[in-house]
């Protein structure tokens, strides 16, 4: 809130350097607003009194603006890769796949392994579950299992992570 949305009957006032001016009306508090040609702006409203502050609006909206740029910068943002693949799959296939999950585990990046399955391999989900296993075995010294296997409609899959 900002000058004359502020409502309250008492706030503690802060001046513009930053110095306490005390407990007073929200009125008085404008007037001294308006005498140093800044604004009023209430900063911390669930306090007991209300917290105002005199400063430049505009400077304020800046610097948070600044302050949470500044934030998104810092964030690391992990991604969840998928790798698909079918129960019939060959050796050397696989340990493509295998390369592959080792790069985006490298990078930071979640992986999840899905085994699907389609017509007739339905019948021999169990039997196939063995792949998932070998997989994460032979990738044990880069990743760690996030989140086990798991049967979901037509397909197995799982989450490994990097190993820290």
């Amino acid at each position: 809130m900002i000058n004359e949305q502020i409502r309250d009957k008492e706030i503690r006032l802060i001046g513009e350097n930053g110095e306490q001016l005390g407990i007073m009306s929200a009125r008085e508090a404008m007037k001294l607003a308006e005498e140093a040609e800044l604004d009023l702006v209430k900063i911390a409203p669930t306090a007991k009194p209300p917290v105002c502050k005199i400063i430049d609006y505009g400077k304020y909206r800046y610097e948070l603006a600044r302050k949470e740029k500044e934030a998104k910068k810092k964030q690391k943002v992990v991604e969840v890769k998928e790798i698909r693949m079918s129960p019939n799959i060959e050796s050397n296939d696989l340990n493509t796949k295998m390369n592959a999950a080792k790069k985006f585990l490298e990078k930071g990046n979640k992986v999840k392994v899905t085994l699907r399955f389609r017509g007739r391999e339905m019948a021999h989900m169990q039997s196939s579950r063995h792949i998932l296993d070998d997989f994460a075995q032979s990738l044990s010294d880069a990743a760690v299992i996030e989140k086990a296997p798991k049967v979901e409609g037509r397909s197995i899959s799982m989450v490994l992570t990097e190993k820290k």
